[in-house]
């Protein structure tokens, strides 16, 4: 175990939203816009990452026999000061964001997270992989919904104000001028399809690498045989 295989395991190889497919629900409900995504993605983050440290930190004075159900509770606690914190500090997105920003304490991804690796790991380890899977799954959402708001909107970042305040509101791209819109890009199906856009897109990128991996370890072996 190390803190690169870590990273590397959190924002790719074992991506929540693009390889174990977890946490769909609010990926698709809320991805509208790239600012919806980044403000469910960080709630997201804060929720992983708090979780996995207190169960780390905690794990070896849990029973075994009742490890999920303080696990829940652990990570229940978490989102509603999540929630009340957004509530309070950015309630416009708080209305956006909705029954989704409650609903992380059944996303499969966090509790995965708290049963696979924070139970089994050190305090530091257990952070640095609550903070890669979050972060991973935080780009996901953000990819997701700029990718849907530029086709259905035409624009990037618009309603920035919601998360960073009214300072924000310069920072809305306007991509395609006079832009007519694309409803299915907004529309729920149109979230089905950008995620598996995204997904193939991995995909191809992985099977690349692993082609000029193979290929270059074949030059190796054979550039040393002719040495020999």
């Amino acid at each position: 175990m190390t803190y690169s295989s870590i990273i590397y395991q959190g924002l790719w190889k074992s991506n929540a939203n693009l390889v174990q497919l977890l946490g769909l629900c609010p990926l698709l409900a809320v991805t509208g816009t790239a600012i919806n995504g980044l403000g469910l993605g960080i709630a997201t983050l804060l929720t992983v990452l708090t979780s996995n440290f207190i169960i780390s930190l905690t794990r070896n004075l849990i029973p075994q026999e009742v490890r999920l159900p303080i696990f829940v509770l652990i990570i229940a606690s978490i989102v509603t000061a999540v929630e009340m914190f957004i509530k309070a500090y950015y309630y416009d997105l708080y209305l956006i964001l909705g029954i989704f920003i409650p609903l992380i304490v059944t996303n499969c991804f966090v509790i995965g997270r708290a049963e696979a690796f924070a139970s089994k790991h050190r305090v530091d380890y257990a952070l640095l992989d609550g903070l890669m899977m979050g972060l991973g799954s935080t780009l996901v959402l953000v990819l997701l919904g700029g990718f849907r708001e530029l086709v259905g909107y035409g624009t990037l970042f618009s309603q920035a104000e919601l998360l960073f305040g009214a300072a924000a509101q310069n920072l809305t791209f306007i991509v395609i001028e006079d832009y007519r819109g694309f409803l299915l890009a907004i529309l729920p199906p149109g979230a089905f399809i950008g995620l598996g856009l995204l997904v193939a897109l991995k995909n191809w990128l992985d099977h690349k690498l692993a082609k000029t991996a193979q290929f270059s370890l074949s030059s190796q072996i054979e550039g040393h045989e002719q040495f020999s």
